[in-house]
């Protein structure tokens, strides 16, 4: 069982609003849902020079408790960071947790 010990961070998910024009997806975020406690780790990073700009790249894995509503098409905000889910991995066996492998595109400054 996932102990509530392990959970320490609040996170709101967050789903694209509707509405973007010509066809395009909105660029605008809205929270999905009530935020939810959940173990974040951050498990790579990063940097290189790209157009004479240094670029970090960093991923994370978020842990929370066993739902079934959440999709690749969403973001995750907390503990000061944006985060872009890039896949939804659920506990099939035991269905305890869900994991999301997320890049972090917008962080806390110095």
């Amino acid at each position: 069982m996932l102990s509530a010990g392990k959970l320490r961070h609040r996170i709101q998910m967050l789903q694209r609003a509707p509405g973007g024009g010509l066809g395009q997806p909105s660029t605008v975020w809205e929270p999905y849902g009530q935020p939810i406690w959940a173990d974040i780790k951050f498990l790579s990073g990063s940097e290189s020079i790209k157009a004479g700009q240094v670029a970090s790249k960093a991923t994370a894995s978020i842990r929370m408790r066993w739902r079934t509503d959440l999709t690749a098409d969403m973001r995750a905000s907390g503990s000061g960071f944006i985060f872009e889910v890039k896949s939804v991995l659920p506990d099939m066996l035991r269905r305890q947790h869900v994991d999301l492998v997320c890049e972090v595109i917008n962080g806390r400054s110095s």
